[in-house]
């Protein structure tokens, strides 16, 4: 199948989203079939042979955090150029609504379109405010996948309509097999855990768990917290009490190996995220890792962790509680034990192997209606409402 995924965000940053379109991009190459990523790129860097750029992004702040979008006369030419040259069969759109590359491909394709919506904002205004002039593109999408029930509650309640919940992916095998790091590794007196994550964005939540190291390590005092992700540590710092910031250590932003090590390696992970999740998958990975988890109550993070089946959650916000949350595990060395292995057989629930299938039964679906529609006569009732699902390619 000649697929065609199109990524709203800076390809070269790191991301979810990216990381999604990465993984199923390569995933479906291994098993044969024709994969284009349309992306922008932030940086003059290498890129890999099926990803095509589309320009440079600019910073755009949305839902708590800075999109890096591309938009404009000239990305508007490279898309339609990108889906003239390769005439996909399905083009997966992921975040269809963004002012980027994704909505420029939704209004420019004639093929079958799939789109992925990732976000989760139910009172988001300026959705609501840009539905009546999205309506006629929207109509265009004829398979819609939501990451999370979070994620597919957005789209009924801004956009109308419903969405199949398909989860983002893992590649679980790479963190079931990375080796621990002796100078990452803790001990019954000196525990290590991790946070993972943009160190000076709020809703991140890493002041929450600053303010909860306090008390973890008036408990337990040898504690060590190590911080990966980028931003600006000295700010970070000034937040932290002088004890929090001696037990902390800024790795700064590490690569899929050393993230994954690094979640084999600690006694616990901890996602005080305090908004703006839609679905979680961080803890898929430390889970996969067989990390324990402490995570904030957010909806999407329960919805992975199945309530405290797989982890435990403390209320959004809550320092305290998180901070209870931490030592109490820390004391129980069977708790560890017993949510290292549910977590590691949760995680499988979201490896590639599972959630590429649900993806590709969906492009089936879509191509296949493509396809009865381009056998009805072209006038009547009928032919209007299934004539945007027909391929240019079949139709001329």
């Amino acid at each position: 199948m000649r697929i065609g995924l199109v990524c709203p965000y800076a390809f070269d940053v790191p991301g979810g989203v990216q990381y999604h379109v990465r993984d199923l991009a390569e995933h479906f190459l291994r098993e044969g079939h024709d994969v284009q990523v349309l992306a922008p790129i932030d940086h003059d860097v290498p890129l890999p042979d099926y990803v095509t750029s589309c320009g440079h992004a600019v910073p755009v702040r949305y839902n708590g955090s800075v999109a890096r979008l591309s938009f404009g006369p000239v990305t508007s030419s490279r898309v339609s150029r990108w889906l003239e040259q390769h005439q996909f069969d399905v083009v997966h759109i992921h975040e269809p609504i963004s002012p980027s590359t994704s909505l420029l491909a939704l209004w420019a394709t004639e093929s079958p379109v799939v789109a992925t919506f990732h976000t989760s904002n139910i009172r988001s205004r300026a959705m609501q405010a840009a539905y009546p002039l999205l309506r006629p593109s929207l109509e265009k999408i004829t398979g819609r996948i939501a990451v999370s029930e979070a994620a597919r509650r957005t789209v009924t309640s801004h956009l109308g309509g419903d969405a199949v919940v398909i989860p983002n992916g893992v590649c679980v095998a790479d963190f079931a097999d990375a080796a621990p790091r002796p100078e990452w590794q803790g001990s019954e007196d000196g525990p290590t855990l991790a946070f993972l994550g943009r160190i000076d964005e709020p809703r991140k939540g890493l002041p929450v768990l600053a303010s909860a190291m306090d008390e973890v390590l008036r408990g337990r005092p040898g504690t060590r917290l190590l911080v990966a992700g980028p931003g600006d540590v000295e700010a970070a710092q000034e937040r932290m009490s002088p004890q929090v910031q001696e037990a902390t250590t800024f790795l700064g932003l590490v690569s899929d190996e050393d993230k994954a090590a690094l979640l084999s390696s600690v006694d616990a992970y901890i996602a005080p995220h305090t908004g703006g999740e839609s679905f979680g998958i961080v803890l898929v990975e430390a889970m996969a890792a067989g990390a324990p988890v402490v995570a904030s109550d957010l909806s999407a993070f329960s919805a992975v962790l199945d309530g405290e089946a797989n982890g435990r959650l403390f209320s959004n916000g809550d320092a305290e509680g998180c901070a209870r949350s931490i030592l109490a595990l820390l004391d129980s060395p069977a708790d560890r034990a017993r949510l290292r292995s549910a977590g590691q057989e949760r995680a499988r629930l979201y490896d590639w192997s599972v959630v590429a299938d649900q993806i590709m039964a969906v492009y089936e679906t879509v191509t296949h209606a493509a396809d009865v529609a381009a056998t009805v006569p072209e006038s009547g009732l009928w032919a209007r409402l299934v004539r945007p699902l027909t391929r240019d390619s079949e139709n001329g």
